[in-house]
């Protein structure tokens, strides 16, 4: 389990194809520290299995599907990425609860600099609407995002300079077109699969539940 707060934006070392899946040798100089053989570790929000541990470069393996559902399976050498250590009971929760399972890629449509902070418009698949709701949660590339605004298959969310800094999502472009890693609220998860609605008046779900 994480919390969607980055610890720092590590570096695709080398890749290696193997018969079920790639290894994937990532350099991170502070989650190495103390990162630990058989610990999760959350790579642009996906939970990976570290391995294999040399100096400041980890090892881990991804599946077949992993490769197919996730941004990953595009990643090269030198390709940055998001990394997350799992959370150790006890410490403050910053974010919000992040399994690291990905639920959908989304495409980024728009960004827009305003000022020191920008925005970042996302297109994700119209059957996931359900999922998210204004001023809900989000992770992106596992980065614990508040969901701004919600508009047809658009979310927006905003950007501030200390996230830019220390995320690759500071480095996304428009013009690739970059896929991102989703994962929705857990809890909203549940709440579907029960198929538990409000016995108050809530605003912002019953706009959703309209779209």
């Amino acid at each position: 389990m994480f919390t969607g707060l980055i610890e720092e934006t590590g570096e695709i070392n080398s890749l290696r194809t193997e018969t079920a899946g790639r290894a994937l040798f990532v350099r991170g100089e502070e989650v190495t520290k103390s990162l630990k053989i058989g610990e999760s570790v959350a790579v642009d929000g996906v939970c990976l299995t570290v391995t294999e541990i040399k100096k400041n470069i980890f090892k881990v393996f991804l599946s077949h599907e992993t490769l197919a559902c996730t941004n990953l399976g595009k990643a090269r050498i030198g390709t940055k990425v998001n990394l997350e250590r799992a959370i150790a009971f006890g410490d403050r929760m910053g974010g919000h609860l992040v399994t690291g399972h990905i639920d959908a890629i989304g495409r980024i449509v728009t960004i827009r600099r305003l000022s020191k902070t920008f925005e970042i418009e996302i297109d994700i698949p119209k059957d996931d609407l359900r999922l998210v709701v204004p001023k809900g949660s989000i992770a992106v590339d596992g980065v614990s995002m508040t969901i701004a605004s919600l508009k047809n298959t658009i979310i927006k969310i905003v950007i501030i300079p200390h996230t830019a800094a220390m995320t690759t999502l500071g480095r996304k472009k428009r013009a690739q077109g970059d896929k991102v890693n989703l994962e929705y609220d857990i809890i909203g998860k549940y709440v579907q699969k029960l198929g538990l609605t409000p016995k108050v008046s809530v605003p912002f779900l019953r706009k959703a539940n309209e779209i």
